[in-house]
C-alpha cells in the first residue's frame, strides 16, 4: 500500500507540532509558498478560461454563488441553537464553513491528478466565486442593519485581501497569456506545484498541532460540527455538480469546496466587521479540525461520493 507524500508531508508537519518540536517554515519562506501556490491555481484556470465562453459558465456560476449564500444559512441555526454560541460567534463560524480553502483545493487537484481523475479547469473561477458570498451572509446574520455602514470597508477588505488579488491576478495572467503565453513560467508554477503543496502542508500541519489545545476548552460540540459540517456541505456540493453536469472529477472537486472552511480570507474580514466574535472558535473548527479531516479523510470520500452520484 502506497501514500501519498503530500499527506505524508502534513502528517510529518502535524507530528512535529505534537512533540512540540521546533520546525517550523521561516516566515518569508512559507509566504512565498502560499504566494506561488495562490498564483498556480489562478494560471492554470485561466488558462483553460482563455478557451472557453463565459456565458457559458454563467449558470455554473450563479449556483455556487446561491450555495455559498445557503451554506452559512444552515449552518447558523445549528451553532446558534444547539451548541449555543453567542449570535456574532455563530455567524462568524458560519461565514468560515460557507467560504473556501484554498490549501484544501490545491490538496484535492494533486489527489486527483495522482489518481488521472480530471475536472473542469474552470474550477478555480469558482473557488474565487465561493470566496465572497459567505462573507456578507456571516456579516448580515451578525449584525443585520447595523452593518450597513461598514460594507465599503468589508468590500475593500475582502478584494483587495492577498488571496483574492493572487488568485484573480493568476486567472487574468492565464487568460491573457493563453496556454502558450505562460510556457516559460511552467516549471515553477506547474511543474514544481506538488513540491510547493509539499512545503504547505509540512507547515499547515504544523499549525493545525497548536490548535488541538484549544478543543479541551471549547468542547465536543465544536468537534462534531467540524466533521459533520462538511460531509452535508459535501452532498450538497455532489448533488449540485451533478445538476450541472460536471465530470465525476468536477463534482467531486464542488463537493470539496462545498465541504472546506475558510481560514484565510474570512477570519480577515470578520476581524473587521464582526470584532466581538471570538476568532479562536473559527480557527480551531475550520483549521484545527476540518482542515485535517478533508485533507487525511475527507476529499477521498468526496470523490466516492461523486462517483456513487454518477453511477
Amino acid at each position: 500500500m502506497s501514500f501519498d507524500p503530500i499527506l505524508l508531508f502534513f502528517i510529518l508537519g502535524l507530528l512535529s507540532g505534537v512533540v512540540r518540536s521546533p520546525l517550523r517554515l521561516p516566515p518569508q519562506a512559507y509566504e512565498l509558498v502560499s504566494i506561488i501556490l495562490l498564483l498556480a491555481i489562478g494560471l492554470k484556470g485561466g488558462v483553460e478560461l482563455s478557451s472557453t465562453s463565459f456565458m457559458s459558465l454563467l449558470p455554473q456560476i450563479l449556483v455556487v454563488a446561491a450555495m455559498g449564500l445557503a451554506l452559512p444559512l444552515l449552518a447558523f441555526p445549528v451553532l446558534k441553537i444547539a451548541g449555543r454560541f453567542p449570535r456574532a460567534d455563530a455567524a462568524s463560524i458560519a461565514a468560515h464553513y460557507g467560504s473556501v480553502s484554498v490549501g484544501t483545493y490545491a490538496v484535492a487537484a494533486a489527489y486527483l491528478a495522482n489518481l488521472g481523475v480530471t475536472f473542469e479547469a474552470h474550477m478555480p473561477l469558482l473557488l474565487v466565486i465561493l470566496e465572497v458570498p459567505a462573507i456578507i451572509v456571516g456579516v448580515w446574520l451578525a449584525k443585520g442593519a447595523a452593518a450597513n455602514g461598514q460594507w465599503r470597508s468589508l468590500a475593500h477588505e475582502i478584494f483587495s485581501g492577498k488571496g483574492i488579488v493572487l488568485l484573480l491576478g493568476g486567472l487574468a495572467i492565464g487568460w491573457i497569456a493563453g496556454k502558450d503565453g505562460v510556457a516559460t513560467i511552467e516549471p515553477l508554477f506547474f511543474d514544481a506545484f506538488k513540491g510547493v503543496l509539499a512545503l504547505f502542508l509540512l507547515e499547515m500541519g504544523v499549525i493545525t498541532a497548536s490548535k488541538l489545545g484549544d478543543l479541551k476548552k471549547y468542547g465536543f460540540f465544536l468537534v462534531i460540527f467540524a466533521i459533520g459540517m462538511p460531509l452535508v456541505s459535501a452532498i450538497i456540493g455532489g448533488w449540485l455538480g451533478l445538476c450541472l453536469s460536471l465530470s465525476v472529477g468536477g463534482t467531486a472537486m464542488l463537493a470539496t469546496l462545498a465541504a472546506s472552511a475558510s481560514y484565510i480570507a474570512v477570519p480577515a474580514a470578520m476581524r473587521i466587521s464582526v470584532p466581538e466574535a471570538n476568532p479562536s472558535l473559527s480557527l480551531t473548527a475550520s483549521l484545527g479540525l476540518t482542515f485535517p479531516f478533508n485533507v487525511l479523510v475527507g476529499i477521498p470520500l468526496y470523490l466516492e461520493i461523486a462517483r456513487w452520484l454518477h453511477a
